[in-house]
Order: structure tokens, then C-alpha cells, then sequence
């Protein structure tokens, strides 16, 4: 009998699944009676099982170890079958092979019903039962899901000396007393609910299956329905939602206690899977098992949710996982029977262990280094522009820094916990950065730009336990549900501190700490060098922002290259358009002040507006981005004669973040004629990567001309047209040299598109750019498979980078910039880089931008080029003939439409970047006969 609300169980055998189902091969099918341990006059029970055992028998491999994967609910074994697919496929292609044994869990799937309620305890058994009876033997994985993914981890805890590994998708182990379970499960438990919705009608499996993104065919439903066609068959649906451990009280409730307890103990190799779109098991419930498991990798697929297996190919990174520990180190087993992987745990990504030594021994600072040194001297620290110019002391920042830090000690802010910052560029933002990094609390750091959805995604992400933040940002973490106790940068009434979850202002912070201080309380140990400082989320220019990691180590090596490279150090006075680069200013000992503007649209900065930034510190040194430059030398006319002289005081300006032309380049300088133009290349994994003069990229275009000239001489002796940049074939943006701590390689393209080259330094060779630099990101956040493509191929023991941008190095050993890996056009005739056909095409004078892209599979992507025209279109058409044909003599490769738009999309953050991706799109629409809409 079941609980009381749910319809009485009924009994019926294990079945085999019909014939037919998608991607369920029928060799994998078998039945099993299994003697249910503990039963009197030993009852068996039939289950049904997926396994390739017969089919590696039949390629005559020996599997490395087993995967047993267990389905939770409403779902059964049909879940695991892309791992049995892949698992076998990856065998026969003489990888190494791994047998996969995927169970229907009983009164689930096609395995027997039985009539009777079982349990968690019950159910760990029951799993138990049945490896005794298949007689496995180790090494084993487990692979579990939803309420399947506590049964593995129970078998797991209980089976040390046959273990080998954990795996898990969306999944949890604990549901903290007095926490809500998550509303669609509490709906289900209401009452008069239960029943109905899981056993009498299919509504909760229904549900389920409606998670998945994108949604699930016809015939995948038809999958996953198939074994639960009558309410006769659904009682173990109903069974396992009543079975979930809402109350202290409940049966399973001390169970589920020791699983989420022992898991503590498995040392063994980990690997968590996770859709965070999942409404059930949400990413607090990931950071729990992060918690249990700190040596565990981590990869949460964007827009995926509570379906994982059939959102993402979650079988591909379980495989290059396994595979990952076979390298590191074989699975065997001990003399004791128990499995072990040596060397295969892996450290908590997030570990916290100060230690002053190890300061010295790494040969560098702390980012408060000069907070310390200078925190009695009167001198500028930094300038706030807005609402009025108001300077701010070394000796107040630094008493600012050290208030706020004991303050956020005393209402207990912790080493290692994560604290988002939504605070505008300003004093306020930089003394909060620099106490959160003192304490060794871990700074969050989502630029505005990416919007409110980018946003959300980008703090939900992170899972920050405080979240500091302006009214705006403030407003909509409580509206969006962002997590993390709230603290406002600025006061507010009673009523609306309530309403937003306001706990603490930044100035009853200040208030606290002095005291704290004042009774002697000091701040914590100092952070290490390779504990984490911060997590920083890059543009979503090319998909969803991702988090980047840095230590306190790899932070201090950015200022220590903008030191070597640009000499910006004590003394130096620093105009940031660009925020990072300000909260650095003081790690540097430098003056610093961020422009009066709105940093979300950088095309609101004004000539005059970085004239008054560089008069309030006396400037050196001025840093904008490409997009603010455009309406800098836009708004150039209304500089005043104090403007143009303060501007001349500039000795060195940079400006980088997207390509940036030679002209607009020239012009910015040319407000600041004392100065030397630079434009470093980098992105938000090393900030500076390389760098280039207006100068040398004259030096560059020069060289080119100079070659094109010599082989534009016909044999005999007539002019002809010369090949596109005959010195430098590809075309591109040329960004220059590394800088002072970078070292830059090329990894080739194959004919399919894809980076696969040894590291090399060999010129005119196009591939993906790697760097390698003491300042490169520690790692990505939760994104374990990414962070895994980031370093393949990189040398041993060193750190290495793939930015994901093609280019080549010249014989000079400049680096040039074709575009971005996924706009790579993969022809028939060859693999085309983007940017050097729009630098050809941009010099014709009907054409004011232009973007190339492919359309089509690739191998046989057409070449399509997309226009901004002179003056521009008011709608999307097709070319003029004239102007088409014009296009095509200067790309030199067949091009199969000329397009023009009204204006090219550029992502969300850099306007000067345009949105390839969207644009092969929106190609492919028109070409196919779609509308000629905006795109």
C-alpha cells in the first residue's frame, strides 16, 4: 500500500520496451529478477535495464569500468540512452570503453510494479540488490538525475571499495529543514493534488516533459510515455513525489540526512552537470553539492534546464571527463578492493589560504598594497566626476577601505564568500572592491551593459552571498530574485529599505567596522596570492557572459603589465573610460578618475567630459573605449581653449576593447598631439595581450602597400591589379606585439573551420589566437567543459588561453585579427576569414561599413556580404548591380549576395562590434525566401 493519498498500487511484471522508440537500440534491453535483500522467503522482483555490455562483447573490447546510471522521476532508462549511443560508438572508434548499465527503478519505467510504497531507504537498496545480482565490479561511476541522482549518490556511499567516480545532472541531496521545496513539487504534494496530478491523469509527467529547451518532439514524448500509458502504471510517479522529505518527521527524511552526510567523504572524482533554467532543482541546490563536494567540476549549460540529457550533450562531457582521468590516471583497483583514482582529486576552485609569504615568494604586491603605503598622505587618490568633482585622499580611501572591510567582518562576510557589486563606477565602488578583496571575500562584477537579462543570468550564476548595490541594481535583484543579502551603497526610507531587503547601508558598514576597529579588533589574515579575488563576466558579445576567474596573483600581474607596458604607477594620473581599469588605478598607486558618464552607453562620453577628468588629476594617461572614442571626436568642436590645454598634458592615451580604425585612432590623437596613441588587444581573460602605436600601425599598412606595389608589375611590364595584401593575405586588424609579459601562438584551421594546429609561431599561418601570460583568467566560473577548450593544447605546467579570435602573425611578428572563430566561413573552396574581405570592401566609397558572413552548412557556406551604404538605405534590399559587382572585384572569392541594411546589429556592449552571428541569420531568412525585415 502507498500513502494514503495516493490511489491504491497495483502489481504487474517487468516488460520489455516496444519496438520503435527513437534512439533506443533493442540490443540494449534485458530483464533481471533480482531476490529483494531482507524479504521474507526471499521475493524477487523483475527490472529492466539498459545495457551495452553485449555490444563491446560483440567489438571484442574490455570496458575500463562501468557507468551506472540511474533515471529519477517521472523518467526512466530511456533518459541514458545518448550515453549508451555515445559510450559504444566511442568503443568502436577504439576510445576507451565503458560499459553502460542504465536501470528502470522499480514501479518506474518497464521494470516490475510491485504494489507496495518503497521508500528512499528502500530504494537505495533496492539498487544494491541489483548490482549484487549483475555481480559488477569495480571501478564503477555513478550518474544519477532528479531523484535518482540521491538513490546513486546512497549506493555510492554505501560501495567505497567498488566506486571509482560521481557524476550527477540537476539533482539534490539536501532540503534544509524550514527552507520551501521548490513550488511545483509543493504543488504537487497539496492536498487533493497528489493523486490526480501523478497517477490518475499523466499531468505531472506532462509537465516535465515540457521543460525541456527546446521542447521535446512527438516522438521523444511518445519515448517517455511509453512505459506509463495507464494510471495503473503511474503509481510509482506518485510514489516518488510523496516519497520527497518535506517534514522532520517524514520516513525518508533520516536517509536523505546520511546520504547528504557520507557524501562528504567521497575524495573520488566529480563532475556536476547542471541546466540552470531548471525550476526545480535550482543552482542553490548545486551549491550545496559544491559545498559537500569542493573538489568537484562544475559546468552549468546556459539555457538548459531540469531535462539536461536532452538539452545539451551532456554524454559528450562525461566521456571527455572519464577520459580526462584516464590520462591523469589509470582507474585501478587496490590490493583492499578499493577503487582509487591517484592523483584525480581536484582542488576546490574557490579555496581560501592567506599567507604574507607567499606574497614574496610570488614576487609581487597586493592589490591594497598602496593603500597601506600611502594611507597618510594626503595626496589624490582618486576623483569622483558626478554629481560635482570631489577629490578623495590616499588617507581617506585607505580609512575608508579598512572600515568597510571590518564592517563587512562584522555582519559576517567570510573568506571565500561571493559579493556582487552593483554599484556605479565611483569612490563609493572603489573603497568597497578593495575592502571585499582584503578580507578575501570574492568580488562579483556583471557590467551593466549586458543588459537585465544578461544580468540575471550573470548574478544567478555566480550564487552571491551579498549583493552591494546602487537604487537601480538594488531594485532589480529584488524584482528578478537575485540572491544574496542585500546592502545598499545609500540610504533609504524605512518602508522601501524593507521592501527591496535592504539589510545594511554602506554607511552603518563604516559606522560598524570603526568601532570593531576601535575595540582592536584587526581584519583577517591577508589573502594568498592563488586565492580567488574575483569573478569578472566577460561581453556576451559571442554568447551568453561568462564568469572569469582571478586570483589575488593574477589581479596584481594587470597592474604589474600596465605598469611595464605603459609605466602607470605612483604619480601617474589615469582617466578610465573604461571601469576596470579604474579600480585598478590605486593598485598601481596612480590618480584616478572615471569620466563623467553613463558606462552602460559608452557613446555617451563627451570631448569636454574627458578634458574636466584629465584637468582633475592632471592626467597622463587617458583610456576609452573604441565606441565612447567614436562621439569623443564626434563632440571634438566644443572643447575650450582650458579643454584643448588640459588635453595636452596627455602623454600617453589607449584605446582597445574592439578594432579600431586608423583614422578614428588619428583624429582622438590628434586632441591630445603630445601623446602617444596606443591600441591594446585583450579581453576580459587578459586584459592586455597586445599592443600597437597609430604609429606602427602606419608601419603595418605601409609595409603591406609597399608589397603590394612590387607585385602589382605584370611580366611584361603592364600594371595589373594586384591579390588582396599580397604581405599579408588574410587581411585583418593588426593589434601589434606582445606586451612585456605575453607571449602570443597561433594554433592553424584545418579545412573544416576548426583550431587543431600545434601552438606555433610561424607567420602567415591564420588560426586561433592562444596567449599565455602571468595576468591570463584563473579560470572559468562553473563553465569546467569551456574551461577545458579554453587550455586544450596549451604546454604543460604553463598557463595558456584560447581567446577564440583568428588571426596570424606576420614576419615581424605583429599579431593581426581576422574575426572570430565562429564567423570563420567554411567554402568549398576553403576556410575565409571575415575581417579582411570588409576591410576591402570599406574602402569603396559607396560603403560606409561592412560585415561577411556565411551561409548555409558548412563546407559549402556561400559568401555573403551585408552593407552599410553611403549615404545609408532607409530599408534591407539587394545591392544595386553596379555596386554588387564592385564588391566582388575587391574581395576576390566568389560572393553569392550584396545585401544592404539600414544599419549593421553590433552586440550589446560594444558598439563598434558588429553582430556577425545575428547577421548569418538573418542572410539565411532572406536568401530562403523569407521577409525582408531589420536585422
Amino acid at each position: 500500500m502507498g500513502p494514503r493519498r495516493l490511489p491504491v498500487a497495483t502489481s504487474d511484471p517487468a516488460a520489455l520496451p516496444p519496438a520503435g522508440l527513437p534512439g533506443l537500440n533493442p540490443v540494449w534491453s534485458r530483464l533481471i529478477e533480482v531476490t529483494e535483500s531482507g524479504s521474507a522467503g526471499g521475493v524477487t522482483h523483475g527490472w529492466h535495464l539498459l545495457d551495452n555490455g553485449p555490444e563491446l562483447d560483440a567489438l571484442g573490447v574490455i570496458p575500463v569500468g562501468t557507468i551506472l546510471c540511474v533515471h529519477g522521476n517521472p523518467t526512466w532508462s530511456y533518459l541514458w540512452r545518448g550515453l549508451l549511443a555515445s559510450a559504444t560508438e566511442a568503443a568502436a572508434s577504439g576510445a576507451p570503453a565503458w560499459r553502460v548499465i542504465a536501470v528502470d527503478q522499480l514501479d518506474m519505467g518497464f521494470s516490475a510494479r510491485i504494489g507496495r510504497f518503497r521508500p528512499l531507504a528502500r530504494r537505495v537498496q533496492d539498487l544494491a540488490d541489483l548490482t549484487d545480482a549483475l555481480e559488477l565490479a569495480g571501478p564503477v561511476i555513478t550518474l544519477g538525475h532528479d531523484w535518482g541522482g540521491v538513490v546513486s549518490l546512497g549506493w555510492a556511499v554505501d560501495h567505497p571499495e567498488l566506486l571509482a567516480g560521481v557524476m550527477l545532472l540537476n539533482t539534490a541531496v539536501h532540503q534544509p529543514a524550514g527552507d520551501p521545496i521548490p513550488s511545483p513539487l509543493r504543488l504537487a504534494l497539496g492536498r487533493g493534488i497528489l493523486g490526480p496530478a501523478t497517477v490518475t491523469t499523466p499531468a505531472f509527467l506532462a509537465t516535465t516533459l515540457a521543460l525541456a529547451h527546446p521542447p521535446l518532439s512527438a516522438a521523444v514524448k511518445r519515448g517517455y510515455r511509453a512505459p506509463y500509458r495507464t494510471s495503473a502504471r503511474r503509481g510509482g510517479i506518485g510514489g516518488f513525489v510523496a516519497d520527497i522529505p518535506v517534514a522532520l518527521a517524514h520516513e525518508s527524511r533520516a536517509e536523505l540526512d546520511r546520504i547528504a552526510e557520507g557524501v562528504r567523504s567521497l575524495t573520488v572524482p566529480t563532475l556536476l552537470l547542471w541546466g540552470p533554467r531548471d525550476p526545480i532543482f535550482s543552482d542553490r541546490y548545486l551549491d550545496d553539492l559544491v559545498e559537500r563536494m569542493p573538489h568537484a567540476r562544475v559546468h552549468r549549460f546556459e539555457g538548459a534546464g531540469h531535462l539536461l540529457a536532452e538539452d545539451a550533450d551532456y554524454a559528450a562531457a562525461a566521456l571527455l571527463w572519464l577520459g580526462d582521468a584516464l590520462v591523469s590516471a589509470p582507474l585501478e583497483v587496490s590490493g583492499a578492493g578499493a577503487v582509487s583514482v591517484s592523483g584525480s582529486v581536484e582542488p576546490s576552485e574557490t579555496a581560501v589560504s592567506g599567507s604574507l609569504a607567499a606574497w614574496a615568494a610570488a614576487g609581487t604586491h597586493p592589490l591594497w598594497h598602496y593603500l597601506d603605503e600611502l594611507q597618510a598622505s594626503d595626496d589624490t587618490a582618486l576623483v569622483d566626476m558626478q554629481p560635482a568633482p570631489r577629490a578623495v585622499s590616499w588617507r581617506l580611501l585607505s580609512l575608508r577601505v579598512r572600515q568597510i572591510a571590518a564592517g563587512l567582518v562584522h555582519i559576517g562576510v567570510k573568506p571565500g564568500d561571493r559579493v556582487s557589486l552593483l554599484v556605479p563606477p565611483s569612490a563609493a565602488l572603489t573603497a568597497v572592491l578593495y575592502a571585499c578583496v582584503r578580507i578575501g571575500a570574492i568580488v562579483v562584477v556583471a557590467d551593466a551593459g549586458l543588459g537585465l537579462a544578461g544580468l540575471t543570468r550573470a548574478v544567478r550564476g555566480a550564487r552571491p552571498d551579498f549583493v552591494i548595490g546602487a537604487a537601480p541594481g538594488l531594485l532589480a535583484a529584488r524584482a528578478l530574485g537575485w540572491p544574496g543579502r542585500k546592502i545598499s551603497v545609500a540610504g533609504f526610507p524605512a518602508p522601501m529599505a524593507r521592501l527591496i531587503g535592504v539589510e545594511h547601508t554602506l554607511a552603518e558598514l563604516i559606522s560598524l567596522g570603526q568601532a570593531r576597529l576601535s575595540a582592536g579588533d584587526g581584519l583577517p589574515p591577508e589573502p594568498a596570492p592563488s586565492d580567488a579575488a574575483a569573478v569578472l563576466f566577460t561581453s556576451g558579445s559571442t554568447g551568453p557572459a561568462k564568469g572569469v576567474v582571478y586570483t589575488h596573483g593574477q589581479l596584481s600581474a594587470v597592474s604589474r603589465a600596465l605598469f611595464l607596458q605603459y609605466g602607470v604607477g605612483v604619480g601617474t594620473g589615469l582617466v578610465a573610460g573604461f571601469a576596470p581599469f579604474a579600480l585598478l588605478g590605486p593598485a598601481l598607486g596612480a590618480r584616478s578618475v572615471t569620466p563623467d558618464m553613463d558606462v552602460t552607453a559608452p557613446k555617451t562620453l563627451t570631448a569636454s567630459a574627458v578634458a574636466s577628468a584629465v584637468a582633475a588629476i592632471d592626467a597622463t594617461v587617458v583610456f576609452l573605449s573604441p565606441a565612447a572614442l567614436v562621439n569623443v571626436v564626434a563632440t571634438a568642436a566644443a572643447l575650450t581653449p582650458a579643454d584643448h590645454a588640459a588635453l595636452a598634458g596627455v602623454q600617453r592615451f589607449l584605446s582597445a576593447g574592439a578594432p579600431i580604425s586608423e583614422s578614428l585612432l588619428a583624429q582622438a590623437a590628434a586632441l591630445m598631439p603630445e601623446a602617444t596613441a596606443h591600441t591594446p588587444y585583450g579581453m576580459t581573460e587578459g586584459l592586455l595581450m597586445a599592443d600597437i602605436t597609430l604609429e606602427g600601425i602606419r608601419a603595418a599598412a605601409a609595409s603591406v602597400a609597399q608589397s603590394k606595389s612590387v607585385q602589382a608589375v605584370a611580366h611584361d611590364g603592364e600594371s595589373v591589379p594586384a591579390p588582396p595584401d599580397p604581405a599579408n593575405p588574410a587581411g585583418g586588424v593588426c593589434v601589434g606585439g606582445s606586451t612585456a609579459t605575453t607571449r602570443i601562438r597561433i594554433s592553424a584551421l584545418d579545412a573544416s573551420g576548426a583550431s587543431v594546429g600545434d601552438l606555433s609561431e610561424e607567420p602567415d599561418v591564420t588560426g586561433e589566437i592562444v596567449v599565455s601570460a602571468p595576468h591570463v583568467k584563473d579560470h572559468y566560473d562553473r563553465l569546467w567543459l569551456t574551461e577545458r577548450g579554453s587550455r586544450r593544447g596549451g604546454v604543460p605546467g604553463e598557463r595558456w588561453h584560447r581567446t577564440g579570435d583568428v588571426g596570424h602573425l606576420d614576419s615581424a611578428g605583429r599579431l593581426w585579427v581576422e574575426g572570430r572563430l565562429p564567423h570563420v566561413i567554411v567554402t568549398a573552396d576553403g576556410v575565409v576569414t571575415p575581417v579582411g574581405p570588409e576591410q576591402r570592401i570599406e574602402t569603396l566609397p559607396d560603403v560606409s561599413r561592412a560585415a561577411f558572413v556565411g551561409v548555409g552548412p558548412l563546407g559549402t557556406q556561400q559568401q555573403v556580404a551585408v552593407l552599410e551604404t553611403v549615404p545609408p538605405a532607409r530599408r534591407a534590399h539587394r545591392a544595386p548591380e553596379a555596386l554588387a559587382a564592385a564588391v566582388r572585384s575587391m574581395v576576390g572569392t566568389p560572393v553569392a549576395a550584396v545585401l544592404v541594411v539600414p544599419g549593421l546589429p553590433t552586440d550589446i556592449r560594444h558598439n563598434s562590434k558588429i553582430d556577425r552571428s545575428r547577421l548569418s541569420r538573418w542572410a539565411t531568412g532572406i536568401l530562403s525566401g523569407g521577409r525582408w525585415v531589420k536585422p
